[in-house]
């Protein structure tokens, strides 16, 4: 006989999936067979508890031993057990022999109904004895399948055949009914917990709209309902109201699916790092960023980035923003903690922070200014050696008559809708023009070009004058180039002998067609490698240190 093990928290319609694996004809089912062992165990109380102590094993070790894996007369055997009564020092093959799954229900649906039986408390509910048991069998290599019972009141039939696949045993129809009222096989106490599932012959389909919540249980759901999450996230189909039915994309690069960002005064893994949704950056674009590149154990330009970020907070009147310092120790923290120190990109965002209403006016901005770091292994995103494509986009760069691009603001729906063009192009990006059609820059980057071994690059009165642009007319001059800053045509640009971007996400990188017009000789020209070394050169030589990087580089030499 091969034994399955279902757990879930209570109120999680573990019955109703009892009574479906009843119908089978290959199955027998047992209820709650550590129950009288937790009551005996725990003290807990319940109106039961005599009499349940009286008519069923309450030693734990026989329960296992000759209840649970004891002979039967089916091929399977079919365990429901609550979280809870997962006590400690019960023989360890509960956990390593047979097969075993979660059953899990939103806590939203699970509180209101809880407490007509037995007060609520956060050790009754056992959400964080499910996460434990999840965790215990992927140590042990046998990671559950997880059931969402959404899933099972949405999509019955669905849902059974693919558990019943992820058991490794036929999916049989009989499971989707049953008759009304008791089977033999229920606890004493289905009195008091089954008069529902008593009334049904399967799994009711869920109401449209759910109950209005009771407050009084608002505490301990923001307790629950990360548990519930960090379970649900392991759920293979998922059938919510808005839940996508794409296919989870793979990530450009696989190690980013577990790192830790900073967000507010916290690191936090991936999934659950989010801001509040009454957070200005979510109300209205209500930020202000940085790019930052890391090389060797030092972040490249980092003061020229905090001043550039600090004068946007200040040209948008940001209040309560986190000090100079404090910004730092977010970066270095979340650098070390990754153990990211070379090949690296952060996005640091600094929000106005979180509101006390919704609305648009910063009065409502009480809580301070939100700090998000997001470090990411991140090589430059263009072709740096072979080059890349751009066309000329319709959407004109915004003028400061509007919102000045010197601002580094997070409302980048300008840049985005030429990305859009640039995008439908199948180019890597977009060159965008001002209001008199001189180019500006492009969606991502600042640009240069080269005519006659003269560097030319637009006057920064539309675009953003970014750190790597100044940086590169720096190392133009010290390469004894001629530099010259203009407003520059289209149709210079389209007949430049040379041309490239520049950004602290890409780098230096080479253009070879725009518009369809081959930049020179539709190669890396020898102007722009020469300040591509020279930028490597520089990279490689400054930028501020992360503290503890020199001792984390001998711990791993080790």
């Amino acid at each position: 006989m091969e034994v399955i093990h279902a757990w879930s928290a209570p109120r999680s319609l573990s019955t109703s999936l009892m009574y479906s694996f009843a119908q089978r004809d290959d199955t027998e089912v047992l209820d709650e067979p550590l129950y009288a062992a937790y009551l005996k165990s725990t003290g807990a109380d319940r109106p039961y508890r005599d009499e349940l102590l009286s008519k069923m094993e309450f030693d734990g070790e026989k329960v296992v031993k000759d209840i649970i894996y004891g002979p039967g007369n089916k091929k399977y055997r079919f365990c429901k057990h609550i979280s809870k009564q997962r006590l400690l020092g019960l023989p360890s093959e509960l956990m390593s022999e047979g097969k075993h799954f979660i059953l899990i229900r939103n806590p939203l649906n699970i509180l209101p109904s809880f407490e007509k039986v037995h007060p609520l408390s956060f050790a009754e509910l056992g959400l964080g004895e499910l996460v434990s048991i999840y965790s215990d069998l992927c140590q042990m290599g046998t990671p559950p399948a997880i059931v969402d019972a959404d899933e099972l009141q949405q999509d019955p039939e669905g849902t059974l055949r693919g558990l019943c696949n992820d058991l490794e045993i036929p999916f049989q129809a009989s499971m989707l009914k049953w008759e009304a009222g008791p089977i033999p096989e229920d606890g004493l106490w289905a009195s008091w917990w089954y008069k529902t599932v008593h009334k049904s012959t399967g799994f009711s389909s869920p109401s449209n709209y759910p109950h209005t919540f009771p407050l009084k249980h608002y505490d301990l759901l923001e307790q629950c309902l990360p548990l519930y999450n960090i379970l649900r996230r392991h759920v293979k189909h998922k059938s919510s109201l808005l839940t996508s039915t794409l296919t989870p994309p793979s990530l450009p690069v696989p190690e980013n699916a577990k790192l830790f960002a900073w967000v507010g005064d916290e690191i936090v893994p991936r999934e659950m790092a989010k801001v509040s949704v009454f957070d200005s950056v979510v109300q209205g674009g209500d930020s202000v960023w940085e790019g930052l590149r890391i090389y060797k154990g030092k972040v490249f330009k980092l003061e020229e980035h905090l001043d550039r970020m600090f004068d946007s907070a200040k040209a948008l009147a940001f209040n309560n923003v986190p000090t100079r310092e404090e910004v730092k120790e977010a970066i270095f923290r979340t650098l070390i903690t990754n153990g990211m120190f070379d090949n690296t990109h952060i996005r640091l965002s600094l929000t106005r922070g979180k509101k006390v209403t919704s609305g648009m006016s910063p009065a409502f901005n009480r809580y301070g200014c939100t700090l998000i770091v997001l470090a990411e292994w991140k090589p430059p995103v263009y072709d740096n050696d072979g080059g890349i494509v751009l066309v000329t986009a319709t959407t004109r760069r915004n003028s400061p008559n509007n919102l000045d691009s010197k601002i580094h603001h997070n409302n980048l729906l300008n840049n985005i809708l030429a990305k859009i063009e640039s995008n439908n192009a199948n180019v890597d990006d977009a060159i965008m023009l001002d209001k008199d059609g001189f180019v500006s820059e492009t969606n991502a980057t600042n640009i240069f070009m080269v005519k006659k071994g003269r560097v030319l690059t637009p006057r920064a009165d539309y675009c953003l004058p970014g750190i790597t642009r100044a940086t590169v007319m720096e190392l133009v001059v010290k390469e004894d180039f001629i530099l010259e800053e203009r407003n520059i045509s289209l149709s210079e640009f389209h007949t430049a002998d040379e041309v490239w971007t520049t950004g602290t996400m890409g780098e230096l990188s080479p253009v070879v067609k725009i518009d369809g017009r081959v930049i020179g000789e539709g190669k890396v020209g020898p102007v722009t490698r020469r300040l591509q070394n020279a930028y490597k050169k520089l990279t490689d030589d400054s930028g501020v240190p992360i503290p503890t990087y020199q001792k984390n580089l001998n711990t791993s030499c080790v």
